[in-house]
């Protein structure tokens, strides 16, 4: 149950970033494009409908608003046009993840965070 699970979260994943792209083909009518980029930028945005610390009601948009979207999203994009951008976006997911990119970037990060602390602390003490 798990491994469909994990296989069916995948599968929304994909079809978030394959609606993502079709937000952005010109070849998409308009109100499918309009659809398709309120889900993707719902399904990737930090901030929810309905906040996750409310019990039961938080996860609900997650649950539910979310992948009825995808479906109406999905319904509302041409099938040849989401067959392509489902082969995009899986083609993305399979490329493999740089961690060292990934610790250069967090390096990256904390150095400059140590600069300025540096930087800007003994002007805060005096």
């Amino acid at each position: 149950m798990l491994a469909r699970l994990r296989l069916r979260a995948q599968g929304l994943k994909r079809d978030v970033h394959a609606l993502y792209l079709a937000a952005r083909d010109p070849r998409v009518p308009w109100p499918a494009k309009l659809v398709a980029a309120l889900v993707a930028g719902y399904a990737l945005s930090p901030i929810d409908l309905i906040p996750d610390f409310i019990p039961v009601l938080g996860y609900l948009d997650d649950l539910v608003v979310l992948p009825l979207g995808i479906l109406l999203a999905i319904r509302l994009v041409p099938p040849s046009l989401l067959a392509e951008h489902r082969a995009t976006a899986a083609a993305a997911a399979a490329r493999p993840v740089s961690r060292l990119a990934a610790g250069l970037v967090v390096a990256a990060w904390l150095g400059t965070a140590l600069l300025l602390l540096w930087l800007f602390w003994p002007e805060a003490a005096e």
